[in-house]
């Protein structure tokens, strides 16, 4: 085989390739310039992030940290707190109210991913379907406008409608002739958590709605054409295209409504106080009683850091799971 000189006498077969140290020191024979190394951050500039650590370390980390470690104490601000170990999660563990209240989390939960994903999954189909741009960007605009509203002033609007005796609902009840139906919406256990959860209805002005919307908008046209062609009616279209290309989006959805549910308690707390007879209470509420009703702070502590660990439980499964996401078409 034959050869070519490099330089200085090294030479190199046709059929060989050139190491990286040689191809260095044959830029160098040549006369050619050493290239320039990547130009590295400066270490100190991340000085500049302290800040935000510490913020993160005081009002995040640090509670966090604290209420883990109080929880086995019998923790007494300000005073002398014996170590009692497990006694608090022992006490937890006989604690029926407690358990009681995942029931009512439970109920929340599968209404949260059913009926109230329902309707903003059929809003967002019914508004891709508009051909006009404008007109998606008035409906879009128009359904997410009530996002804007404070939840208090929402919660309590609802309140207002539920009242027993001149409440928006009762009235119109008995408006037209339905007085059998009037209730006492959030004073009767039996209605008390259903009528909680339809607050908000009809559940457009949220991010379900945006992220369903989004998602079907950024599906290829092309797609919605051929399946047109091919004889696809809506319905089928859902289940066979739409549904399977949103499957990492309900993933997504499906692990903060979790994340959510744990710490559901904002209307309950202003509407019920988790009465009547405890049936809206729900763990934030039992712990948020057990520490400014009861005072008992560090059985308090035990009921936050076993919703914590929970919550981060559950969190892991949820994105394990994302992990081996496949989203395909179905055949037509």
């Amino acid at each position: 085989m034959g050869q070519r000189t490099l330089g200085k006498g090294m030479t190199v077969g046709n059929d060989t390739q050139v190491t990286e140290p040689r191809r260095e020191e044959t830029r160098r024979a040549e006369g050619g310039a050493k290239p320039r190394s990547r130009k590295r951050f400066p270490w100190y500039a991340y000085l500049a992030l302290l800040p935000l650590f510490a913020t993160l370390a005081v009002f995040a980390y640090y509670p966090a940290a604290s209420g883990i470690w109080h929880s086995f104490y019998e923790w007494r601000p300000g005073f002398d707190s014996p170590f009692v170990g497990l006694d608090n999660y022992a006490t937890m563990v006989a604690d029926d109210l407690w358990w009681d209240s995942f029931r009512n989390l439970g109920v929340i939960f599968i209404f949260g991913v059913t009926v109230a994903w329902a309707i903003p999954l059929l809003a967002a189909e019914l508004i891709i379907s508009l051909k006009s741009k404008r007109a998606q960007f008035f409906f879009r605009t128009a359904l997410i406008a009530p996002m804007a509203f404070p939840g208090v002033v929402t919660v309590l609007l609802w309140g207002a409608m539920f009242e027993p005796n001149n409440g928006v609902i009762n009235r119109v009840l008995r408006s037209v002739g339905l007085d059998a139906l009037a209730q006492n919406w959030v004073g009767d256990p039996q209605f008390a958590l259903l009528s909680l959860l339809f607050i908000g209805f009809p559940f457009v002005a949220g991010l379900p709605f945006l992220v369903f919307l989004t998602t079907l908008q950024n599906i290829s046209a092309e797609i919605f054409e051929a399946a047109a062609l091919d004889g696809c009616g809506r319905f089928r279209r859902f289940f066979a295209i739409d549904l399977p290309l949103m499957t990492s989006q309900l993933k997504l959805l499906v692990f903060l409504a979790t994340i959510n549910v744990l710490q559901y308690g904002f209307a309950a707390y202003l509407l019920t106080g988790g009465g009547p007879d405890n049936a809206t209470q729900v763990p934030v509420l039992r712990m948020l009683g057990v520490a400014f009703q009861g005072s008992d702070w560090g059985y308090a502590a035990t009921l936050s850091t076993t919703l914590f660990v929970m919550t981060i439980l559950l969190s892991i499964v949820i994105v394990f799971v994302k992990r081996e996401d496949r989203t395909d078409v179905r055949r037509l």
